[in-house]
């Protein structure tokens, strides 16, 4: 079972993107956005991690994806964060996980400069060979129109010490369970993580 499924609500699939500093061309990153969907598909179609209802999974061929985006795969200049304390996210429901704020991510997309926080679960920190994982909840202007509106998430893992960029795939960005079922409780991207353009890339919701 996946890491975040196997916590259930804590925020859907996880799913690992590129080492940092390992920058792909157009045709690896190509094949590795595949393999993503593929992954997620997989999950989806399983009854003992999909989200979705019997009937749902049933009929499931595929999830919707905006075509593959070279542009919404960026080169990011990490910028960590040994200060910051724990806190507790606002969720969908009372559910209040702790997280503690691992990093910034500055990047430049759509010719803008533009920078979004990444976040370290304390509960996978206590799980012996879940320490590496980061989570990283964003907003953006296609959130409502074409993305799930209440925003996505993509996984990360932890960058080799001493890293000062890592990989941004926004082709691997995907919804959070609550997009499919009001059972799950599902964090809320916090206000510094909303993006002031449209990022049309990743898992697609038509609502």
């Amino acid at each position: 079972m996946k890491p975040l499924v196997a916590l259930l609500l804590i925020s859907g699939p996880a799913l690992a993107q590129a080492p940092a500093g390992a920058h792909l061309a157009p045709a690896a990153h190509a094949q590795s956005v595949l393999e993503f969907q593929a992954r997620l598909n997989k999950e989806f179609k399983d009854p003992k991690e999909s989200p979705l209802s019997d009937a749902e999974r049933k009929k499931l061929q595929s999830l919707p994806f905006y075509p593959i985006s070279y542009a919404h795969y960026v080169e990011a200049r990490f910028v960590p964060d040994s200060v910051s304390l724990p806190f507790a996210m606002q969720t969908s429901t009372e559910r209040r996980p702790m997280y503690r704020k691992f990093g910034v991510l500055h990047f430049t997309l759509q010719g803008q400069a533009l920078q979004l926080s990444i976040y370290q679960s304390q509960d996978l920190l206590k799980r012996p060979g879940l320490e590496d994982y980061l989570f990283l909840p964003f907003t953006d202007l296609s959130n409502g129109h074409g993305s799930y509106g209440g925003g996505r998430y993509i996984d990360l893992r932890l960058p080799p010490k001493g890293a000062t960029t890592m990989q941004l795939d926004f082709n691997q960005a995907y919804n959070p369970s609550c997009a499919y079922s009001a059972r799950y409780s599902c964090p809320v991207p916090p206000v510094e993580n909303r993006l002031p353009v449209a990022i049309p890339a990743g898992v697609q919701h038509d609502h």
